[in-house]
């Protein structure tokens, strides 16, 4: 089973972007996704807290999971070490689209440990940043939240009027909110994305010790 998990944080790629994304690696490389599941836990939420999303990860052991970037596993360094084990413990491959790695039981610690340094770091340089930041912070809708039923209705060729039905709002604003994050091409995953052919040293190579 394929699965695209897609997780929301304002300071981050709003959710339709990981979508666009992920469904243009999935095209990309001959992926063809079977679930997608939307988390809009809130990002301050630690893993024990989070029992909907690692029960279904749980039940759906030995199948291949895509993820735009670590971040979307967790912001926090225990819990993001945790994830990582506990995927690789159900026999997971795991699919970083923006890095276009694959990491699996049988890679490469280094590349693990890359991965997890390539987050403290991003996360370092977001503390330093204005507290509020609001330039750059991530804009939000209502219709967020049925961004997966969305995609759904699209990939069905229902019209926009039917899917303002099914959903019960406006077809104007619904048609405006589809135009705007493009979700026509997210679903069809027009955007191709070509993968480095050395991804997993450039991972390892941007590892930062201190006093280099």
């Amino acid at each position: 089973m394929v699965i695209a998990y897609i997780r929301q944080d304002k300071l981050f790629e709003a959710a339709h972007e990981q979508l666009q994304l992920i469904n243009s690696y999935a095209v990309a490389n001959g992926i063809v996704i079977d679930d997608e599941y939307i988390d809009h836990t809130s990002q301050n939420k630690r893993l024990d807290e989070r029992t909907e999303v690692t029960g279904y990860f749980q039940s759906k052991s030995k199948s291949t999971l895509l993820v735009y970037d670590v971040w979307v596993l967790s912001t926090n360094m225990e819990d993001l070490i945790q994830m990582f084990t506990c995927l690789l413990k159900n026999d997971y491959n795991l699919h970083i689209v923006k890095q276009s790695v694959i990491i699996s039981q049988q890679s490469s610690v280094m590349l693990v440990l890359g991965l997890i340094d390539g987050l403290r770091q991003k996360l370092q340089n977001e503390s330093k940043r204005v507290i509020g930041r609001p330039k750059g912070s991530k804009s939000s809708s209502k219709f967020d939240k049925y961004i997966n039923r969305i995609v759904g209705f699209i990939k069905e060729e229902k019209s926009v009027s039917e899917m303002a039905r099914l959903l019960g709002v406006s077809r104007s604003s619904l048609k405006d909110y589809i135009e705007s994050r493009e979700l026509k091409e997210v679903t069809m995953g027009s955007l191709l994305l070509t993968a480095s052919d050395n991804a997993e040293e450039q991972v390892i190579n941007q590892i930062v010790c201190p006093n280099e």
